[in-house]
C-alpha cells in the first residue's frame, strides 16, 4: 500500500506565503521515509497534511492511487496510524494496556467498547515489541522511552499499513533512541509497512531511512534515495552548518553517521 503526495501545497488562511509548496513524493511498502529540516520549515505540518489531519491548500495525498479526501475517517484510521510526539499525548492516568487498547477504536462500532478480545490483542501487541512489562504501569509513571513504546503499540494494534511518527526519538536517552530506531527498522522489514518519521537527527535518518525529504527555510523540498539526497552539500545548505558524513566500523558493519563541524557565517 503506497503513500503518495502530488503537488502538496499548504498555507494558512489569509497567509500569502505557503508553509509548504509543491511537495511530491512516493513511498512503497517496506520503505522508511525520513523528513529533515530546520525548526519552522514545516515538517510537522507536512505530516499532518499528508495524513488528512490538515487539508492541503492544493494538491492531494493518495493511498494506492485513491485520493485521501474520498476515504472516510474510519477507513483512514484503519490504514494510517499517526504517532504524535510523546510529550503531546494525554490520558497519562491510563495503564499501558488501556492506552494500547484504545488503538482498536477504528475497528469498533460507533458505540462499542473494547472487550476481552481487544485486551488480548493489546497484550499480544505489547509482547510483539518487547513491552509487555509496561501493561500495568500508569502511563504517567513511565519514562519517555517507555511511553514512546506504548504509543507505537497503540498505533500497531490498529493493524495499519502506513505508520507516521512525529519525532519518535526526541527527548530519549541513547539506549531508548536505539530501541525505537531498531523497532522501526523491524516494522519496515518484517511487517512490510510504510513508515514515515519526522526527525531532528540527520545521523538517525541516514542510518535507517530508504528515502529522504529535506525541507529548507524556503519551504521547498528535496526528495529521493538517501545516498542521492543526504549529501554534505545538501545538508549543509539546509541547516547552515559545515558537516561531514562518515562511516563508523561496528563489528562486521559500517554504520553511517553525520557530524556537524561548525556554524556557517551569515
Amino acid at each position: 500500500m503506497a503513500l503518495q503526495v502530488k503537488g502538496g501545497t499548504f498555507r494558512y488562511p489569509l497567509s500569502r506565503e505557503p508553509i509548504l509548496e509543491d511537495i511530491n513524493f512516493r513511498v512503497e511498502p517496506g520503505e522508511l521515509l525520513a523528513i529533515l529540516g530546520p525548526n519552522g520549515a514545516g515538517k510537522t505540518t507536512l505530516m499532518r497534511a499528508m495524513t488528512g489531519l490538515q487539508q492541503w491548500s492544493s494538491g492531494h495525498t493518495e493511498i494506492d492511487g485513491a485520493n485521501l479526501k474520498d476515504m472516510s475517517p474510519r477507513e483512514i484510521g484503519r490504514t494510517i496510524a499517526y504517532v504524535p510526539q510523546a510529550r503531546s499525548a494525554v490520558s497519562l492516568s491510563l495503564s499501558g494496556l488501556d492506552m494500547v487498547t484504545i488503538g482498536r477504536a477504528a475497528h469498533l462500532g460507533m458505540f462499542a467498547q473494547p472487550g476481552p478480545e481487544e485486551e488480548a490483542m493489546a497484550w499480544e501487541t505489547l509482547a510483539s515489541i518487547g513491552a509487555e512489562h509496561l501493561a500495568d504501569m500508569p502511563c504517567g509513571n513511565m519514562s519517555g522511552g517507555q511511553f514512546q513504546m506504548i504509543l507505537i503499540a497503540r498505533a500497531l494494534i490498529a493493524e495499519p499499513r502506513i505508520m507516521v511518527l512525529d519525532e519518535p526519538e526526541t527527548g530519549l536517552d541513547f539506549h531508548n533512541q536505539m530501541v525505537v530506531l531498531n523497532l522501526l527498522q523491524h516494522l519496515v522489514r518484517e511487517r512490510n509497512l510504510v513508515v514515515v518519521m519526522n526527525t531532528h537527527y540527520p545521523a538517525h535518518a541516514i542510518r535507517i531511512a530508504d528515502k529522504i525529504i529535506l525541507i529548507g527555510r524556503d519551504h521547498r523540498a528535496r526528495f529521493g534515495p538517501v545516498d542521492e539526497v543526504m549529501t554534505e552539500e545538501n545538508l549543509g545548505d539546509i541547516f547552515d552548518v559545515d558537516l561531514r558524513i562518515s562511516d563508523i566500523e561496528h563489528g562486521d558493519r559500517r554504520v553511517p553517521t553525520v557530524t556537524a563541524v561548525d556554524v556557517r557565517p551569515r
